[in-house]
């Protein structure tokens, strides 16, 4: 009978533990802030902006203790429709990585006016959209006169993603940084008109390199690797975007203007987590604030000295108002 009794007594026990022992598993799940990511048409695996969100969120796991989810057009069809299902899963913060689906994010937050979300690459006006841009302009100077410091044919090359106005300011920077270090620099430009094809990007840096462009810089997400694997097939030197792109191709990148993305997302993922909000309104990254840089240089024998002059432009721009734009 005693054994009897001490074998419910235990088994009582340890039904008490396993209850506070749920308890306490279900408070740290209800305390942990919960971000919800729409990724743009190339999803993961562009080695570039989407990566490199996705990268952000998980030094936010790892370090902050979040939970995140995250939905690929390619699920979902639409951005609204994604969007709306991380909304529904009861995510604190949503974000919308790309200006392409800011009217999707805005129809959603209006929809949800109590949720707070984050559009990158993008300015909206409602109040509880936190909208954060780059000075690409600044970066893609920077590039621009690497690759002005780099040709031998005075050619170099301009691959765009899509005809946007975001893209228009990598664009523009790199021509003035090129033209900075060599004003009669002749320099190519084309539009894939797509984000998302490599075949492509290959194909217009191939008729590029037909055309004496030696250095050729990208800024087209995924159709942006199919330029530096192009230009290195060829021989010839790229410089990636948005993320270091080096060892997408080891040969040929000398090095890329980074957009970074992954630390403002763990930024403002960091926010949430300390007060449980985020600055509102329009936020600018650029050179002054380490929003956007440029990466090692590297494959160059003279790399030593290119990574010299370039970081002496770099004090220049900072200094200078308004920078180069």
């Amino acid at each position: 009978m005693k054994v009897k009794i001490s074998l419910l007594l235990m088994t009582a026990m340890l039904m008490v533990l396993a209850a506070c022992s749920h308890q306490q598993e279900g408070s740290t799940a209800s305390t942990a802030k919960h971000i919800g990511v729409m990724l743009t048409d190339d999803g993961l695996g562009d080695q570039s902006f989407n990566d490199s969100s996705f990268k952000g969120l998980e030094k936010a796991r790892d370090e902050l203790g979040i939970e995140f989810d995250y939905r690929e057009i390619a699920e979902t069809d639409t951005y609204e429709k994604g969007l709306t299902e991380l909304v529904k899963e009861g995510n604190d913060l949503i974000i919308g990585v790309g200006f392409s689906m800011q009217a999707d994010l805005e129809k959603v937050a209006k929809k949800y006016p109590k949720k707070q979300f984050l559009l990158i690459d993008a300015v909206s006006e409602l109040k509880n959209v936190t909208s954060v841009t780059f000075k690409e302009e600044e970066g893609s100077y920077l590039a621009g006169a690497l690759a002005a410091m780099t040709t031998k044919s005075d050619v170099i090359g301009f691959v765009g993603g899509v005809d946007a106005d975001v893209i228009h300011r990598f664009e523009k920077g790199f021509q003035k940084g090129a033209k900075s270090v060599n004003p009669k620099i002749k320099i190519l430009s084309t539009y894939a008109g797509t984000f998302s094809d490599a075949g492509k990007g290959s194909k217009i840096a191939k008729d590029m390199i037909k055309k004496k462009a030696d250095v050729l810089y990208a800024a087209a997400g995924y159709s942006g690797v199919g330029v530096l694997k192009e230009a290195q097939s060829q021989g010839k030197y790229a410089i990636g975007v948005d993320s270091d792109q080096y060892y997408t191709a080891e040969k040929a990148v000398i090095s890329s203007m980074v957009k970074k993305v992954d630390e403002v997302v763990y930024q403002f993922s960091e926010q949430l987590v300390k007060s449980n909000q985020m600055k509102s309104g329009h936020v600018v990254y650029d050179l002054s604030n380490d929003g956007i840089d440029m990466a090692k240089i590297r494959v160059l024998k003279n790399a030593e000295t290119l990574t010299q002059k370039i970081n002496s432009l770099k004090q220049t721009l900072m200094k200078e108002e308004g920078g180069a734009s």
